[in-house]
């Protein structure tokens, strides 16, 4: 092996290791993110379905929302402050972009708690909803599941008048001029007493799917691997090729006439298969 060969298989393999290093990042990248899904999927298997507590063991004065209490139902008493009705629009169900109707909750204690009781569709003739369910008006006892508040826009885009571009609850406080207003969660309607018709479609069950995530890092895994294979076969082969090209110089016929007869081999192999393909395909 002279130093020009050496030079390219040291180049071969740095190129396998730096894409397997990339390949192994991705894996990890898809790993944990398959963790986290699947952290999902316990909490809400956990929560979906427990047994409704009231918001003040959940949410006391002054306390903060806890991740882990995600998806878990929660009892509201009070009474909605309908004319303050927001909209949060453009939100993916129905296969439209739809709006959610988002309405303030003022409990017995005093405090602003924002309940998602649903969602509309567009007008068929305009990009705003035909109509948008009142509430029941009163005392009314709201059961919910919470729901951590959202970022704003990374875009910065707003809203018309009435209407909010995503549910970022000092946003709404901000919009609706609620001091107390609790920030940390909303809620996703679940009932309502005393009951009324109509209401806003409710929300699908979230996904039980785990995702693509851990298929996609055994896949990144066996990339880097195949790399290495490939690496190894075109090195193999070369040093295949050098020893027969060791062999036939020795016994006197030159490099040149070595890689003339190689490829004339190779044309006569091809059109050997040719005609046997052929053959098998006349009729007889």
């Amino acid at each position: 092996m002279n130093g020009r060969t050496a030079l390219r298989w040291t180049g071969y393999l740095a190129f396998a290791v730096a894409f397997a290093v990339a390949c192994a990042f991705l894996a990890n990248w898809q790993f944990s993110r398959n963790q986290w899904r699947e952290g999902q999927l316990e909490l809400i298997a956990a929560n979906y379905d427990a047994e409704p507590v009231p918001l003040a063991e959940v949410l006391p004065v002054g306390g903060s929302f806890q991740p882990d209490d995600e998806w878990h139902p929660i009892t509201l008493e009070g009474h909605y402050l309908t004319e303050q009705t927001l909209l949060a629009r453009n939100r993916a169900h129905g296969g439209t972009s739809a709006f959610e109707v988002l309405v303030p909750f003022q409990t017995d204690d005093g405090r602003v708690f924002i309940v998602d009781r649903g969602w509309v569709p567009p007008a068929a003739d305009s990009p705003d909803p035909e109509a948008v369910p009142s509430p029941p008006s009163g005392q009314v006892t709201v059961t919910v599941r919470l729901r951590p508040g959202e970022m704003l826009p990374p875009s910065g885009r707003s809203a018309p008048a009435g209407q909010v571009p995503t549910i970022n609850l000092p946003l709404i406080g901000e919009t609706i001029g609620a001091d107390d207003i609790i920030d940390g969660a909303y809620g996703v309607l679940v009932s309502e007493d005393p009951a009324v018709s109509p209401v806003p479609q409710a929300f699908d069950s979230p996904s039980e799917d785990p995702g693509p995530y851990l298929s996609y890092a055994i896949q990144w895994i066996l990339f880097a691997l195949m790399g290495f294979a490939f690496i190894w076969y075109i090195i193999r082969t070369e040093i295949q090729h050098s020893r027969e090209d060791a062999e036939e110089a020795a016994g006197g016929e030159s490099a040149a006439s070595v890689r003339r007869r190689r490829a004339h081999d190779r044309r006569d192999r091809d059109m050997q298969e040719e005609d046997s393909l052929v053959d098998e395909l006349m009729p007889r």
